[in-house]
């Protein structure tokens, strides 16, 4: 008992070495990019547009617009690395010794979130430390933005997984970042307030998941939010549930490897 618990560990271990290495050899295209967006969006939405608007939901609306700048790093950043070190490992056929390998799914499937929390995650501090460089802005609820941050990490992380189980090109990697992804980041309340909208589209908003990511990582930060608190956490981790349990669905039946 006591060895398969130490070579599981091995395994998970040398996979997270792997997904951060990975990602940290070519920082220059997985890091950099995140805070000079960050940087544009401070300066063109924060800077020009925000000295028009003044204010949103009682705060500066530079400061309202920092939360969701950083969280979209987070999504796209943790969701990008997994889904691409994933259908690597199939296109190399690397990810075939893994799962004939003593090893379980779940360390398998485990190693590769962890890899894209961390780079998410790293993503995220480096995002902040540049937003907060125009802002005075420290979390109220430390607890609460580590946590939402931590978890939406983990379900972005999921969903690149299952993304590239089942992509056959790397066309097929980006339509879900691209046509998905991107168009629920923006509508997510990142510039705006869903309260600001009228019913009708406040209806049709809350329908966003990620709206409700953003929103507990802004009551985390600036202690508001249009959402209950409660309802981001159970979004988030409804979410994780039913995407964990497809990926690994996906991966005890060899979904886009075996062939």
């Amino acid at each position: 008992m006591m060895a398969r618990l130490m070579a599981e560990r091995v395994a998970f271990m040398t996979i997270v070495r792997k997904e951060i290495r990975r990602f940290m050899r070519i920082w220059v295209q997985t890091i950099t990019p995140p805070a000079i967006n960050a940087i544009l969006y401070m300066l063109i939405f924060g800077g020009l547009v925000g000295s028009r608007i003044s204010e949103m939901d009682g705060v500066p609306y530079l400061d309202f617009i920092v939360p969701g700048v950083i969280m979209m790093g987070i999504i796209i950043n943790s969701y990008a690395n997994v889904s691409s070190s994933m259908f690597v490992a199939k296109m190399q056929n690397f990810i075939e010794e893994l799962v004939v390998a003593p090893v379980s799914n779940v360390t398998i499937l485990a190693g590769f979130i962890v890899g894209g929390v961390a780079r998410g995650l790293l993503v995220g501090i480096l995002v902040s430390v540049v937003a907060f460089l125009f802002t005075n802005l420290s979390p109220m609820h430390p607890i609460v933005t580590l946590s939402i941050a931590i978890l939406t990490s983990i379900m972005f992380s999921l969903g690149g997984f299952m993304n590239a189980m089942f992509a056959k090109t790397f066309d097929d990697i980006s339509i879900v970042p691209n046509f998905v992804l991107t168009p629920l980041t923006y509508l997510g309340g990142i510039f705006y307030s869903i309260t600001v909208l009228p019913e009708f589209w406040q209806s049709v908003s809350k329908l966003n998941p990620v709206l409700y990511m953003i929103n507990g990582f802004r009551y985390g930060i600036l202690g508001s939010s249009d959402i209950p608190l409660w309802h981001s956490y159970a979004v988030i981790l409804v979410f994780i549930a039913v995407l964990g349990a497809t990926c690994l669905t996906l991966l005890n039946r060899g979904a886009g490897i075996k062939q």
